[in-house]
């Protein structure tokens, strides 16, 4: 006789048998001082107190102080006096004040499209030389290890208007009459676009030689696969490749551009006819035009306005191109 062996059935736990131990999920623990304590926080807070205290004196101590200046009418002898919103409605109805922004604007684009492009081309042409990059570098970053007022009063020599100066004197090998430079309102500005740019390329320069180098050599080998020249190797694979560090660099070069002081200061103080007041030359006399003292609740006000203006376009720029820059 055949014996058919029935199925397994899972046998169905008893109602009297107690549950499995089931291991609770663990609790965060709840920090309190003593912890903080014992995980050598004491300790963290003594190693960076010196650094903080320091931040603290020189960084935010004077941003503080500035912005309760921009309230109070004072030339820093006698004792200041609350003013309310008087020193920003001074300064927003002062004349100079549309001068000196469209000026400055005037500079920053003038600056973006000549400054901007110029250090980002010859550091893909530096890139692809074989021997001699190491000079090529050197040469590059050489103007901006000349100290900025050495360099303007050089420049300024550069820019004599009679023709013997020097760049007069080698327009006229190639035929072109002498320029006025700094002498003329429609010339000046585009003069300190030049000095600035060259100025300031060589750092721009080496950030974008570091960059390049992170740029994996396998996709140029395929672009050349596809029969890309350079210029097409650049613009699909360099620039895209370049695409974070090229944002972060045009958002610091608008803010450079936005507080230039020392080129319209030490080659024109401004003129000719205004055609060089910029923002930060207008708080500079605001604050240092008078020897017993200036006006400095409006300079530190048109400063805080400027700084305000910054911080606000730098989070629009941000968040404008957040996406783009990581895509």
């Amino acid at each position: 006789m055949t014996m058919t062996r029935e199925p397994d059935v899972a046998a169905e736990p008893d109602p009297g048998t107690p549950p499995p131990h089931v291991t609770p999920a663990r609790r965060k623990r709840r920090r309190t001082p003593m912890t903080w304590l014992r995980g050598g926080g004491l300790s963290n807070l003594a190693f960076v107190a010196p650094m903080l205290v320091v931040f603290a004196v020189f960084s935010w101590g004077p941003i503080v102080q500035a912005v309760a200046m921009s309230f109070q009418r004072t030339n820093l002898v006698s004792p200041p006096v609350f003013v309310g919103l008087d020193n920003f409605v001074r300064v927003l109805s002062d004349p100079n004040l549309g001068t000196a922004v469209v000026n400055t604007l005037y500079f920053a684009v003038l600056a973006l499209l000549f400054g901007f492009p110029l250090p980002l081309l010859l550091a893909v042409m530096m890139s692809e030389v074989r021997r001699g990059k190491g000079l090529y570098s050197a040469l590059a970053y050489l103007p901006v290890v000349i100290p900025p007022v050495v360099a303007v009063l050089l420049w300024k020599v550069f820019y004599n208007a009679s023709p013997d100066g020097v760049f007069n004197t080698i327009l006229g090998w190639v035929g072109i009459p002498p320029q006025p430079w700094l002498q003329s309102s429609a010339t000046v500005m585009p003069s300190l676009v030049l000095e600035a740019t060259w100025a300031a390329a060589g750092g721009a320069i080496i950030i974008y030689l570091a960059a390049l180098i992170a740029v994996p050599p396998e996709l140029y080998d395929a672009a050349e696969v596809d029969g890309a020249g350079i210029w097409r190797k650049i613009w699909h694979v360099t620039l895209p490749q370049l695409r974070g560090v090229l944002f972060i660099m045009l958002i610091l070069q608008v803010i450079a551009t936005s507080q230039v002081f020392l080129e319209p200061f030490l080659f024109t103080g401004g003129g000719p006819n205004n055609a060089t007041l910029t923002i930060l030359l207008l708080i500079y006399r605001y604050a240092f035009q008078n020897s017993l003292g200036g006006a400095y609740g409006e300079a530190t006000a048109l400063s805080l306005m400027l700084a305000v203006f910054l911080a606000l376009l730098s989070f629009a720029y941000f968040k404008l191109t957040e996406r783009w820059s990581t895509n």
